[in-house]
């Protein structure tokens, strides 16, 4: 099993956090990731019954979503798996950027007859999967690394986000530094020109695509 590391961090704005903090009553809206969603929403609820005078409010929209509108000033916290890159700094002065949590970013695949946890992959083989490169589940590779194991001769699906995402910005960041064919033609960021497979919003929306169609993978 691959397992890649994940760092989210939230994103607030000094001045703003101040000036609503001022107040009597208080709302914050927040927009971004969809990965540290269950945490935020727990802290929300924990917080509010401790300030029942404060009122918070997340949209688990993704990273990309997140960064958008707060650099757009229409929220005012936002939570990435990527961090700021230079030009969202720019368009986003005084912000700062705290780590709220850190988890991982593995492959869920759903072949049927074969459990969960049972197949095996390497970097390398990853990146060409994705890349449409190795097309079957019984591909001589992959067979490699599972022996003894009745890979069916199907074709595989690729889910991936549809949306800008900083799981995507995790996992193609991996991919990259185990493929340079990977690194040189698509490389890391929270959205890439996908060379093959379906896309579905949220890490939410990749999880059932995967669990509801046969013969797929993503992450």
């Amino acid at each position: 099993m691959i397992v890649v590391a994940l760092l989210s961090a939230m994103i607030i704005s000094v001045s703003a956090s101040q000036k609503s903090f001022a107040q009597s009553q208080v709302t914050l809206n927040g927009a971004g990731a969809t990965f540290p969603f269950p945490l935020i929403d727990t802290w929300r609820v924990a917080y509010q019954k401790v300030h029942p005078n404060t009122n918070i409010n997340y949209q688990s929209i993704g990273s990309g979503g997140g960064v958008k509108q707060f650099t757009a000033k229409t929220v005012d916290f936002g939570a990435s798996d990527a961090p700021l890159t230079a030009t969202e700094r720019q368009a986003a002065p005084g912000a700062v950027q705290i780590p709220e949590t850190i988890g991982s970013v593995a492959i869920a695949y759903n072949v049927p007859g074969i459990p969960t946890k049972t197949l095996k992959f390497t970097g390398p083989v990853l990146a060409d999967i994705f890349q449409g490169k190795i097309t079957k589940w019984n591909d001589p590779q992959i067979q490699a690394l599972n022996p003894g194991v009745s890979l069916p001769a199907a074709n595989i699906v690729v889910v991936h986000r549809s949306d800008g995402s900083g799981t995507t910005f995790v996992w193609t960041s991996y991919l990259s530094k185990a493929s340079p064919s990977w690194n040189q033609t698509i490389g890391a960021s929270k959205s890439v020109p996908w060379p093959t497979g379906i896309g579905a919003p949220g890490n939410e929306g990749v999880a059932s695509a995967i669990k509801g169609s046969p013969n797929t993978i993503g992450y």
